[in-house]
């Protein structure tokens, strides 16, 4: 009788026990789910911190990108403006280098004229002149090459179109030897400096 009496206790203990086991284990999963959901919402604010910190790098790169290029610019600018006082002080030396001596050209033209004036009206053939006739010659030879290597050069236009920029008509004249608007005779040579006209030739238009 006592084992029948004992069973149902036994039962019943067991039953308990069964039961604390499943509170238990619902308790650890209750627990284990807790800290999961904790571990998922850290990990979920670190994502968007580190996010915001990508958006806030990025906005400070195109700021840097935005001012390099300003001063990029700003260089170019200034070595662009550097480079046309450059040019144009190299222009200016240039031009006041070429026409420094016009002036002192413009004084020397009577002298070429009359040293060709008197080589016009010596008589070749007289040997009483002929030695002054040849010093003159080599004079004016050896002044027209050395005004020559300052850039001053003879506007000699016989028998060229006339031309405004370079010659002075004097007068018309009409010519059945020559074409319409040509030099038929120069009566006074032109000079130019460096490309630059500091007396035009006086001719004869033929017409």
């Amino acid at each position: 009788m006592t084992t029948e009496h004992n069973k149902p206790q036994d039962e019943e203990l067991k039953a308990e026990e069964v039961q604390v086991e499943q509170e238990l284990v619902q308790d650890d999963a209750q627990t284990i789910g807790g800290e999961g959901d904790l571990d998922w919402n850290e990990e979920i604010e670190q994502i968007e911190q580190e996010a915001s910190r990508v958006i806030e790098l990025e906005a400070a790169l195109h700021a840097a990108e935005a001012q390099v290029k300003e001063q990029q610019d700003s260089v170019l600018r200034a070595k662009a403006e550097v480079e046309n006082m450059r040019r144009r002080s190299e222009q200016e030396i240039d031009k006041a280098r070429k026409y420094a001596l016009n002036k002192f050209a413009e004084e020397l033209l009577p002298v070429i004229d009359n040293l060709e004036r008197a080589l016009q009206a010596a008589n070749p053939e007289d040997e009483a002149v002929k030695p002054i006739l040849e010093g003159v010659d080599m004079t004016h030879k050896s002044f027209v090459d050395t005004v020559a290597k300052f850039g001053l050069e003879a506007i000699n236009p016989e028998g060229e179109a006339f031309n405004p920029e370079l010659h002075q008509a004097i007068g018309i004249q009409e010519s059945p030897d020559h074409e319409s608007n040509t030099v038929m005779i120069v009566m006074q040579k032109g000079y130019q400096l460096n490309g630059r006209v500091i007396r035009p030739a006086m001719v004869m238009v033929a017409k």
